[in-house]
């Protein structure tokens, strides 16, 4: 990563969903064509401490088709992602500088995976509760509703016995 950054050159990528195994899960029915669009973009920041940190920064966009909870359909869902890290030396140091830290930390690794961190703030953007703004069809609310009330209809009343002899009299 420190490479990366002073080389200072963005690496832009347009990824295939069928690359993100977690994020294609999440998606309402197949959708072979999508992709991603991400950008990320290393530099190096002057620390008063020593070395220069290392910060990347990521930009992504996405339209996937999600599950609508309301009528169940897919609603097309925009995720952006537009996120500052700043790189520590290891995951002590990263645990320690967590709590009081405004900016993500992420760990100076060998083999760090750009890949995964792009899938994981897909994820994390995701809505809680997708819905269309207006349902496409109007959904139908049922959790037995008809079939409650055949029952209840099929079953004699229990008071129309003394229904019936009160009118007798």
């Amino acid at each position: 990563m420190q490479a990366f950054a002073q080389e200072g050159k963005p690496l832009v990528e347009r990824t295939p969903l069928s690359n993100m195994e977690r994020l294609a899960q999440e998606l309402h029915g197949l959708a072979p064509d999508l992709v991603v669009d991400w950008e990320a973009r290393a530099e190096l920041r002057p620390h008063a401490g020593g070395e220069d940190e290392v910060w990347l920064h990521l930009q992504a966009s996405a339209t996937l088709p999600l599950t609508c909870q309301r009528c169940m359909g897919a609603v097309p869902t925009a995720l952006d992602v537009n996120q500052w890290y700043r790189f520590v030396a290891d995951e002590d140091i990263a645990m320690a500088e967590d709590d009081q830290s405004e900016e993500d930390l992420l760990v100076m690794a060998p083999q760090f995976d750009l890949l995964a961190v792009v899938e994981d703030e897909l994820l994390m953007a995701l809505p809680l509760v997708p819905m269309h703004e207006t349902c496409p069809v109007t959904p139908v609310f049922s959790a037995g509703e008809g079939e409650l009330a055949q029952q209840e209809d099929a079953k004699p009343h229990p008071f129309a016995a003394l229904a019936e002899l009160k009118k007798k009299k």
